[in-house]
This record gives C-alpha cells, structure tokens and sequence, in this order.
C-alpha cells in the first residue's frame, strides 16, 4: 500500500524559511514527476514545484527564486525547501506522485505565514 506523509509545516513570519518533506512508503512504478502543490482557502489547488523522474525541475512563477525542489531517491522522500517566505504562501501544501496510472496524494500540511 502505498503512504505519503508531508511533514515541515507550520507558522512563521514573513521572511522566514520552512523546509518540507514528503516520505513515500510503498512500491510506485512509472513515476513520471513527484511535486508539490497547495490549496488556499477558497482556491484551487495549484502546482508548486515538481521534479520529473530525470531530474528536471519547474516552478510556478509565484515561487520562483524562493523555493526549490528535490528528491532523495534512495530515501524516497522529496523535499520542497521554502525561503523568503510571503504571506500569500500561507495555504495547505500537498505531495503528489505522478505515475502512470494517476496520482497519490498526502494528506497535506499547513504553512501559515504571518506579516
């Protein structure tokens, strides 16, 4: 069976820096990209970050030059490490595995960022 639990989250100010973790436990096969998404309130979830199996990485432009992704592929853990951190960030942050039957999704975590 296969688990994704997210781990990292939590308040800080602005500015500040939170690095998430995302522990995959199970078999996956064909995974084309691991990544992170988030869910404000009252918004949809929206792709992040996310690191194909390659190596390649792409970012949403609202987080570009703050965040960055990578994967431990030994540990199978993917990471999203988050800098200068805005209050528009504040929202629900997902894992998701991409492979070639759908999506697994983690429970999420809560980033909260303070003015």
């Amino acid at each position: 069976q296969v688990q994704l639990v997210e781990s990292g989250g939590g308040l800080v100010q602005a500015g500040g820096s939170l690095r998430l973790s995302c522990a995959v436990s199970g078999t996956i096969f064909s995974i084309n990209a691991m990544g992170w998404y988030r869910q404000a309130p009252g918004k949809q979830r929206e792709l992040v970050a996310a690191i194909t199996s390659r190596g390649s990485t792409n970012y949403a432009d609202s987080v570009k030059g703050r965040f960055s992704i990578s994967r431990d592929s030994g540990k199978n853990t993917v990471y999203l490490q988050m800098n200068s951190l805005k209050p528009e960030d504040t929202a629900v942050y997902y894992c998701g595995v991409d492979w070639a039957r759908g999506t697994y999704w983690g429970q999420g975590t809560q980033v909260t960022v303070s003015s």
